[in-house]
This record gives C-alpha cells, structure tokens and sequence, in this order.
C-alpha cells in the first residue's frame, strides 16, 4: 500500500533456546494506512506479542529475523543504533501489556512521562516539559497531582493510563497496543478503550491493537488480523471477520465468547479443546488440523496460503 504508515513483508522472527530453533513468527505479510487501525488476535503463544516488539527491534539479543518492516519511510531493521533511538518515540511507541513492570518503581510518573521528551528534545526546557507532563496527564483523565505519585500508588487502570501518556509524549505516528487491557477490570477497560478511540480520532494516530479479545478489537479497530502457530490465517473487515470468519480457528475465537442473558451459552460455551501447538514442534499441513472441526485430507499435505475470501478479506484455509 502506498499510503501505508507501516508496512510489514514476508517477516518471520526466530528464537534460539537450548540449542534449538524456535520459529515464534513464519512469514507474515501487514499493511496499516495512516491513521488506520489493525486489531491482531489470536492465543497466547501465537506470537503477537513477538510480531509487536519487533517494530520497534525490542526482541531480546540473538533472534534471528528475516523479512522488511518499513515504518513510516524507513527500513527498521536496516536502522542504525542512532537512527533507531530516533525512530522510537516519535515514529512509533508502545503501550505494554503490564505497566507495573513497565515503569520505574523508583521514579515519579511525571519524570518518566517527560524523559522521552528530553531525550528527543522536542520541549525547549524543564518548564516546558512538565507543562507538557500537565497536559498529557489530563487528556488521559488523570489529575495533575498524579505527576508527583509512584507506580506503587496508583490502581491498575491509572497505571495503564499513565503508559499511554507516556506513548503520546512525542507524538508518535503509530501507537502499538499490545494487551493494555487485559489485567483491567470491565469498567476500566470501556475507559481506556474509549480513551485510546478518542486519541486517534483527535491525533490521527496510526493504531496496532493486540489482544486476544476479538470482541475489543472489533469496538477498536477497522480491521482484523487473526494469528494462528506464528501466521496470519485470516484478514479483513473487523466486524465482518468477528460476525462471519471464513476460517474455522477464528469462528471458534469469535464462538468461545459466552452471550449475555444466555444461560446455555453461559454454561456450555463454544472454543477449541487442546493447546496451540508449540512453535518449535509443529505438525504437517495446516497447523491447525489436529484442533480443527473440519479438518481432513486436503488439509495434511502443505500448509495453506492466504487465499481471497471476500471484498478486502483473505484466509488461509483449503476449504476457502
């Protein structure tokens, strides 16, 4: 796409552990516009998370990755060590999923707020940037007393809050979220997404949300991407893949989500029984084969690309 803010090819990450090679992510291709938004779901150990850090190269020391990921005009993982720091903050920044072990216990919220501000320079003095942290504080719903508190002293979801202030800090043109709601309470959680959809609109921010809920991401996003064993198995319209999925794993995400006011639904919900498979030992075929309700022989000799589907959507299945 030419108007992509962030455009991801053929990207496959691989860890290294105990002298064995563990491919957590296998040749995924993305596009986000600008200003657009891509929800990626998908269960743990698909290799979300994985897919997220590598954006902004925060993948520990030793992985092997392969492919092109272009932010906003540059290579990344061409980018020198100075060319990255510039990148970070300003052309993209992260939101974690655990902003207790994000943030610094020892330092108030406000200097971690304005630190990158100062490393990049984009305020002219002290001053200016706790007029910035007072700003920041506020639009994200929090007090401007808060500046002076310790992770320690604020709930769960003022934390999370926090974080993403400290994201907007630069004014970063994509804003990765990976899981920041999962550890909130409901109420908390409607907050934030609410915070984050306004943010967007208001900053024309370029958004990644990561979370396992499709339910979130089809109130969050434009588009949805499903991951399955490191890959991308179906693509499209988020509500259109949330309410009608073409391939079976993310009918069975979308079905394992009990309905409100159904006690049936409530007491025997739809889902998947076993586990992903381990991204170091996958079966043949279709990684997905030996959960799949509708798996048979077509599905055994190689793994399936993405294929069309629909308007806009893609997935990878035989049955497609």
């Amino acid at each position: 796409m030419s108007d992509a803010l962030l455009s991801i090819r053929d990207l496959s990450i691989t860890y290294h552990s105990q002298g064995r090679a563990v491919p957590a992510v296998r040749g995924v291709s993305l596009d986000i516009e600008k200003g657009g938004s891509l929800g990626l779901a998908g269960e743990s150990g698909c290799g979300k998370s994985t897919l997220a850090n590598s954006i902004l190269r925060l993948l520990p020391a030793g992985t092997e990755v392969t492919g092109q990921i272009t932010l906003d005009g540059k290579e990344v993982l061409g980018l020198s060590p100075g060319g990255l720091r510039a990148v970070r903050w300003t052309a993209g920044a992260i939101v974690f999923q655990g902003a207790l072990h994000a943030l610094n216990p020892v330092q108030t919220v406000g200097d971690q707020i304005a630190e990158p501000m100062s490393l990049h320079r984009t305020v002219a003095n002290d001053d200016a940037a706790k007029d910035r942290v007072v700003e920041l504080l506020r639009r994200v719903g929090l007090p401007a007393a808060r500046a002076e508190s310790y992770p320690h002293e604020l709930s769960g979801g003022q934390r999370q809050r926090v974080l993403i202030a400290m994201a907007l800090a630069c004014d970063p043109h994509l804003l990765i979220a990976d899981e920041p709601t999962t550890a909130l309470d409901l109420m908390v959680q409607a907050q934030v997404l609410a915070l984050l959809d306004d943010l967007k609109e208001e900053r024309n921010l370029t958004l990644l949300f990561i979370t396992h809920d499709l339910s979130v991401l089809t109130y969050a996003c434009e588009r949805l991407a499903v991951m399955y064993a490191g890959r991308i198995v179906e693509e499209g319209p988020a509500w259109e893949v949330f309410e009608n999925g073409s391939h079976p794993y993310t009918r069975a995400l979308a079905a394992a989500f009990p309905t409100i006011g159904d006690v049936g639904s409530r007491m025997a919900p739809s889902g998947l029984g076993g586990d992903p498979p381990t991204p170091g030992d996958l079966p043949g075929g279709c990684p997905f084969h030996p959960r799949c309700p509708l798996a048979h022989d077509a599905c055994l000799p190689a793994e399936p690309e993405l294929r069309i589907s629909g308007e806009a959507r893609s997935a990878a299945c035989v049955l497609v």
